[in-house]
């Protein structure tokens, strides 16, 4: 799907964090206090009413996104060109959200273009200006979460991509009752249940213990099923950082254990860390990689994290309150009540609502998950770990390229390596690949076929019975000495079930229709220009151009550029290209990534032509309607310019 019209950008998500965003906690600075004497938690039955007093400059992961501030003033106002131009694309945002919240989808992307474009366009005099970059930001990471996809465009253009939704941000909208049955029963149990972390027993406690056992029980079953892939790494590593190991309990209500969580306001990852508080703790974060999504380096973090926070805090309550709504929140409350004791705060109303939620969610959470029998639990069946070997590499590497090499499937190897934004491993700095255990080996002898330097865009064929180098050129339309040089292969037979070297050039292996639905920002570097960048993401010049409204070859002026990244068709997270953005005059054909694709022969990107039929196009290529309509979705009205994915057989 795709946000703006033919000259924009399509629905965005930008990697970018803006100065003052909190991390998963705030990112505040704060004064060391020394907590108050424990005070006896208080039995809690009804939330006490009192004023909630927001803490200046602090925001937590379950704020709302902010428009960027501008001058107040009428003075400053009209003496301020950015302000003014902030405030013209602010009046379009909002007019499309307006529009989006009507169900008026054309109108609403007309706006959202128009805001956008508005701070592309920038008079060059004023791009310097820090402000525009962030209010762009705000924009795109409000617009990111909306599904603008308009009955016409949906057809044929593949499935929208879907985040996984951070279970926090559901479940802390939800106060639920008291069963007076279901906390009797808890308190009985909480007696015999052994952890490292303090567990009490209130009604806040009982109520979400009555919320997961009822409606909010698929989240919990989800989360615990997940929980038996990586419940040993984290309390391995919990333990070897020396916090508690049931805090892995934070990170099941956090994201129920999903490596690619993101929350409304964009914490990410397993622990839901933002950007800010990410960086603080060593997890790096940039257009290739972010370390928040790799389930290790980021338990890694949590636990340092929290213990830092009990450190200041000297209560895990706490700790896991700051977690939330970050330290400087939770020790102004302190500072206020005299209080360091987080159900005094809690009855005291002195907390943010989300964070007063938080904790008695992870409590709720461990009693269950450390007592499943009586919460008829125990028949969910969890996942298993899943080994891998781990290989340093220095070199990109196109994901599609690696599952070839090691005959899996682009699905297994992406799930392996979570951190990684896009399809391809970073290339201006050593990435540790994870591979499917016991295929270090195979990829290694594979992987030496390619020259270094070719192996973003290089790929492999497993070569089918009958086919010769003249059919592998007509199908991959290029010169059969290409393919020959490549392979050091002289007469025209292929041994079956062999592997070939398909040698793409980089313009061949680009705008076949198929990029990520959100975009990518790059900051503009001193060398840059249209062709070097590129090249360096693997999109055509053209497509690069029409993304930004460049004219040249020139990046003067330009701190940033805007694109989408190609991406493997048929993985999730990808659409094919709606008629206007796909640019190309010929459908491009590549090997394919699909397991068991390679008995079918290439994989085909067929671009609609006016009169075609499902039966026209399977002929063409000697395949069947019912394997057009198994391999492509919303394929009962064909359209021009549509894409659909062709298994062509041999």
């Amino acid at each position: 799907m795709r946000l703006l019209t033919h000259r924009s950008l399509a629905i965005a998500l930008v990697a970018a964090s803006a100065a003052g965003t909190v991390a998963c906690p705030s990112a505040q600075k704060q004064t060391f206090i020394t907590p108050p004497p424990q005070a006896h938690a208080p039995a809690i039955t009804e939330a006490s009413k009192g004023p909630t007093t927001p803490q200046a400059n602090t925001e937590t992961r379950n704020a709302a996104p902010k428009p960027q501030a501008t001058p107040t003033t009428a003075a400053a106002t009209k003496s301020d060109p950015v302000a003014d131009l902030i405030a013209r694309a602010e009046k379009e945002y909002q007019g499309g959200l307006e529009s989006y919240r009507a169900g008026n989808m054309e109108a609403a992307k007309k706006s959202f273009d128009s805001a956008v474009h508005l701070l592309l366009n920038a008079d060059p005099s004023l791009r310097p200006d820090d402000r525009l970059d962030n209010e762009l930001d705000h924009i795109m990471e409000g617009v990111n979460g909306l599904d603008l996809l308009t009955s016409q465009e949906a057809e044929g253009s593949g499935p929208p991509q879907k985040s996984e939704p951070a279970p926090i941000d559901e479940v802390n909208e939800v106060t639920p009752p008291v069963d007076a049955n279901v906390k009797a029963k808890a308190e009985a149990e909480i007696k015999s249940t052994k952890s490292d972390l303090p567990l009490m027993m209130t009604d806040q406690v009982a109520g979400y213990i009555n919320f997961f056992s009822n409606r909010g029980r698929g989240t919990l079953e989800r989360a615990l099923a997940r929980s038996g892939r990586y419940e040993d790494m984290i309390r391995s590593i919990l333990k070897e950082e020396g916090v508690p190991q049931d805090l892995m309990y934070l990170a099941q209500a956090e994201s129920g254990f999903h490596p690619l969580a993101v929350s409304r306001v964009g914490a990410r990852g397993m622990w839901q860390f933002m950007g800010s508080r990410a960086r603080g703790y060593g997890l790096h974060r940039d257009f290739w990689v972010d370390d928040r999504q790799d389930p290790e380096k980021a338990t890694h973090a949590a636990a340092r994290h929290l213990k830092d926070l009990y450190h200041q805090f000297g209560d895990w309550y706490l700790a896991m309150a700051a977690y939330n709504s970050g330290p400087g929140t939770v020790q102004s409350a302190v500072k206020r009540t005299g209080y360091a004791d987080f159900w005094e705060l809690y009855r005291r109303n002195v907390l943010p609502r989300e964070t007063r939620n938080y904790v008695p969610i992870i409590v709720a959470v461990t009693i269950m998950a450390k007592n499943p029998e009586q919460y008829g639990l125990d028949d969910v069946n969890r996942d298993k770990p899943i080994p891998y070997d781990t290989m340093k590499i220095d070199y990109p590497i196109d994901l599609r390229l690696v599952a070839q090499c090691i005959d899996a499937s682009i699905a297994e190897v992406q799930d392996l390596n979570p951190s990684l934004l896009r399809l391809i491993t970073p290339k201006d700095r050593p990435y540790d690949l994870r591979l499917p255990a016991g295929s270090k080996d195979r990829f290694l002898t594979a992987v030496e076929l390619i020259p270094a330097d070719k192996r973003m865009w290089w790929r492999f064929h497993t070569v089918q019975p009958g086919e010769t180098l003249a059919s592998l050129s007509r199908a991959y339309r290029m010169p059969i000495k290409s393919i020959s040089a490549a392979n050091d292969v002289e007469d025209g037979s292929l041994e079956t079930g062999s592997k070939v070297v398909i040698p793409f050039a980089p313009s061949k292996n680009i705008d076949t229709g198929v990029y990520a639905r959100r975009i990518t920002r790059y900051r503009v570097h001193s060398g840059d220009t249209v062709q070097s960048v590129a090249d360096n993401f693997g999109v055509s010049v053209r497509m690069l151009r029409g993304w930004n409204h460049l004219k040249g070859d020139s990046l003067a002026g330009r701190k940033y550029l805007y694109l989408h990244l190609p991406v493997a068709p048929g993985t999730s997270g990808t659409q094919v290209a709606s008629k206007r953005s796909h640019t190309t005059k010929t459908a491009a054909k590549t090997a394919s990534d699909a397991p068991g694709a390679a008995s079918s022969g290439a994989l085909i990107h067929h671009k609609v032509k006016p009169g075609d039929t499902l039966y026209s196009i399977a002929t063409a290529y000697n395949t069947t309607v019912a394997a057009l309509q198994r391999d492509n979705r919303n394929t009962s009205i064909l359209k021009p310019g549509m894409i659909l994915v062709v298994h062509a057989a041999r």
